[in-house]
């Protein structure tokens, strides 16, 4: 019974399923152009916005150890997360916390629902922060941006295009050196802003481009970025369940909706008067009282809107609000599901095992390769020699100076060109080294030889790799 009164209520065109609000029947783009959003939950989004989009900007210049803050150089495969560098040899901790991450979206998104798109994402701050503010200051709110849009080419319009797109266009070149900073680090960014473009041509045309594509998907991309090009948009229909967390549209309370009147019994009617505000704000033009859509980025305009409207009818607000689909069809909250308890377990699990891995990494790692190309060769004394490629990784905040040596074999080992082998801290050091044997000593073509590395009395590492002889019959 209850569900049937549920349908009866709830009618609406279900033509939104088939179609998006940004598109029209044949195919050509809508421009969305909506109205200037205010009340309580967007001034705490303002507040968010300007302590997140100050960390973004300050992140570069953070240290940590003497070490970026976050720093993802695929480049020169050089990663720094919290200060903690890692390198290609730790790849499977990166992975790992790859997928710990992605689990805790999954598990965030079953749970609240898409607070990261309206209330975190970098596309929906500056989009809706930075950018939209920006036009509503130069262009005006709705109404008068329809008419500049609609405008002849005269002053008033190439001023304001000119004036709104030069600020657009220095902010996406902040934003642009910003991410950079992030991919190569602050020092090599002014680096290549403080030299001619022709001693850093790589650089310069990276600065160029990354700014070119932030002006593009900020000025004309905008929330197509959200409906048709990010994948956690589209994953959303299988991530929420009916006990997830969204805005939405209370139809219970809300319907059969209706215009109101003056002097009108309402008692037949619900509490949504049908003005349409939660349309005309919303950033991507959707209608929320049809329910949850793709398109959907949880901004929370749709909620001020329709609170600033039943306040103003004498009617409580909330009839639209964060809250579940079971919440309402069925009055229960209820977070903690079966579902999420697999993720929760799952996550666990990721989290007990990168923790064990990074505890568990050592300070110094080396890779011996023989040198390519190169045989073994016979020397003076009955000797055979191998020559070897050793990269050496210095993971920690220290200078160390190590010693490699041969263990359970009567050979030698010497480094080719350079003394003592110091490690710098957090880099990686490449280097030669002779290993020669006497001939007797090797009784098959491939000899397993161990070193050493020892730092004072500490040893760091032991080695094991081939040593090529003769062919012996």
């Amino acid at each position: 019974m209850e569900q049937d009164k549920i349908k009866d209520l709830y009618n609406y065109d279900e033509q939104y399923r088939d179609t998006i609000a940004t598109v029209d029947e044949k195919g050509k783009r809508v421009w969305i152009y909506p109205k200037k959003p205010k009340g309580r939950y967007h001034n705490k989004r303002i507040v968010v916005s300007i302590v997140l989009l100050a960390i973004l900007f300050a992140g570069p210049f953070i240290k940590i150890g003497g070490e970026p803050f976050l720093l993802l150089n695929i480049f020169e495969r050089k990663f720094s997360i919290l200060g903690a560098v890692f390198w290609p040899q730790d790849f499977f901790i990166l992975a790992l916390m790859a997928i710990s991450f992605f689990v805790f979206i999954i598990l965030f998104t079953v749970v609240f629902g898409r607070v990261w798109c309206g209330w975190a994402c970098p596309q929906t701050l500056f989009m809706e922060m930075v950018f939209r503010k920006i036009e509503y200051w130069i262009d005006g709110d709705t109404g008068q941006q329809r008419k500049l849009k609609k405008m002849p080419w005269n002053a008033e319009k190439i001023r304001k295009r000119l004036l709104k797109h030069s600020i657009f266009a220095l902010i996406a070149i902040l934003i642009g050196h910003t991410v950079m900073a992030y991919l190569i680090g602050i020092e090599q960014v002014k680096e290549i802003v403080s030299q001619p473009p022709s001693e850093n041509l790589a650089g310069f045309i990276g600065l160029i481009a990354f700014s070119a594509i932030f002006y593009g998907v900020f000025a004309f991309l905008r929330e197509q970025a959200c409906v048709a090009i990010c994948p956690y948009g589209r994953l959303q229909g299988v991530l929420l369940v009916k006990d997830s967390m969204a805005v939405m549209y209370d139809w219970l309370r809300g319907e059969p909706r209706g215009r109101m009147k003056r002097n009108e019994d309402r008692n037949t009617k619900g509490d949504c008067i049908d003005c349409k505000l939660c349309v005309h704000v919303c950033p991507t033009g959707i209608d929320i009282r049809n329910g949850t859509q793709l398109e959907c980025v949880n901004c929370t305009a749709c909620i001020d809107a329709c609170d600033d409207v039943m306040t103003k009818i004498g009617k409580p607000t909330g009839l639209i609000r964060p809250t579940s689909y079971s919440a309402i069809a069925e009055g229960r909250k209820k977070l903690f599901t079966p579902r999420v308890a697999g993720y929760t377990g799952v996550l666990v699990v990721l989290m007990t095992l990168l923790t064990i891995f990074v505890s568990g990494r050592s300070d110094v790692e080396a890779t011996v390769l023989r040198m390519p190309g190169m045989m073994y060769q016979k020397v003076e004394g009955g000797m055979i020699q191998n020559i070897y490629n050793i990269q050496f990784l210095n993971k920690t905040a220290e200078d160390i100076q190590l010693d490699v040596s041969l263990i359970g074999v009567d050979g030698t080992i010497e480094s080719v060109g350079e003394g003592a082998t110091i490690l710098p801290a957090k880099s990686k050091v490449d280097r030669v080294f002779i290993i020669k044997l006497p001939e007797a000593d090797l009784t098959e073509t491939k000899t397993k030889i161990e070193l050493e590395l020892r730092s004072g009395e500490q040893i760091i590492d032991n080695i094991t790799t081939n040593f090529l002889g003769p062919v012996k019959f």
